[in-house]
C-alpha cells in the first residue's frame, strides 16, 4: 500500500500542556496527538508541526502531519481522531498532502495574536488567555512603536531567545498591528515568515513598557541595533495564540480540500 502523507488543523488550549513538542514525562500536544493517531489506525507515526508552541500558548490554526498507509473517509478520521483526543485538542480539517512537502519549510507565514488586559477589574473567566495589567496603556504609542518595525528580512535576535550556534535569526516580518478592541482590551497580531523562540512574547513585553510610558517608541525601535535578548520582558505564555499557518493555496488550501480525500 502507498505511503501517505497527511495534514491536519488543530486547535487547542495550551493551559494544561508543556508546549507542542513531545518531552518525556510531560503531558504536550504532540504526546496527546501521536496516542490518538494510535488508537486510531493501530500505527505507530510520528507528528510533525508547523512550529512550535511554548507552554500555555494556544492554537486555532496549527498545523501537523502524519504518513500512513490508511485509507479512511476524511470526515470519519475527524471524528474518530477527536474521540480519542482530551477536550482540549480537536482536529478541524484533514487533507492529502504531497510526500515531499515539509510542513514547516513551506509555511508562507505564521500570525499570532497576543491579548491584554489592561486596567479595570481582572477577569476569572480570561485569566488563562490574557495578560492582565493594573495600567492603562497607551495604545497610540505602542502602534507607533509595531508600524515602525521594518517589514522585510532582518535580523530579529534582540527579541528572540537563545538559539543554537550558527541558527539564522533573520526573518521577514508582513504585519504588526495594534488595536484596543474593547475599552480595557488590547489586541496585538503580528504576521512573520517565522519566529525565534519566545519573540512574540518579547516583542509584546518590550512594547507593554512603551504602553506604560518606561520606554519611547524610537528605544523599542532601536532594540534592533542591540544585542540578543534584549529586548523584553518576556510577556507570559498564556495571552498568546497562533491564529494560523499559512501556505500558497496551491500547496494546502483547507476550505477547498476539505473532506475530498480519504485517510
Amino acid at each position: 500500500m502507498a505511503l501517505r502523507r497527511v495534514a491536519l488543523q488543530l486547535e487547542y488550549d495550551g493551559t494544561l500542556f508543556s508546549g507542542s513538542q513531545l518531552q518525556k514525562g510531560l503531558r504536550t500536544i504532540q504526546g496527546e496527538l501521536e496516542q490518538a493517531w494510535w488508537n486510531f489506525t493501530n500505527e505507530r507515526s510520528r507528528a510533525n508541526f508547523a512550529g512550535r508552541t511554548d507552554s500555555g500558548v494556544h492554537a486555532l490554526g496549527q498545523v501537523a502531519t502524519f504518513e500512513t498507509e490508511k485509507k479512511y473517509d476524511m470526515q470519519s478520521s475527524i471524528s474518530a481522531l477527536n474521540h480519542f483526543l482530551p477536550e482540549d485538542i480537536a482536529v478541524l480539517s484533514m487533507i492529502d498532502i504531497p510526500l515531499k512537502m515539509d510542513i514547516r519549510r513551506h509555511a508562507r507565514s505564521r500570525i499570532y495574536r497576543y491579548k491584554i488586559k489592561d486596567g479595570g477589574v481582572r477577569s476569572p473567566i480570561n485569566r488563562g488567555y490574557m495578560w492582565f495589567r493594573q495600567q492603562t496603556l497607551d495604545v497610540s504609542s505602542m502602534t507607533k512603536a509595531a508600524s515602525a518595525l521594518p517589514l522585510c528580512e532582518y535580523d530579529w535576535s534582540a527579541f528572540g531567545g537563545p538559539v543554537p550556534e550558527g541558527y539564522s535569526t533573520i526573518r521577514k516580518l508582513y504585519g504588526y498591528d495594534v488595536k484596543r478592541v474593547a475599552p480595557n482590551q488590547v489586541s496585538v497580531t503580528v504576521e512573520a515568515s517565522g519566529f525565534l523562540p519566545h519573540q512574540v512574547r518579547r516583542m509584546v513585553g518590550a512594547l507593554e513598557k512603551v504602553g506604560c510610558g518606561a520606554i519611547t517608541p524610537q528605544q523599542y525601535v532601536g532594540f534592533l541595533d542591540q544585542g540578543p535578548g534584549s529586548a523584553g520582558p518576556t510577556a507570559p505564555a498564556h495571552g498568546l495564540t497562533l491564529l494560523d499557518v499559512k501556505y500558497e493555496s496551491s500547496i494546502i488550501d483547507w476550505d477547498n480540500n476539505k473532506n475530498r480525500d480519504v485517510l
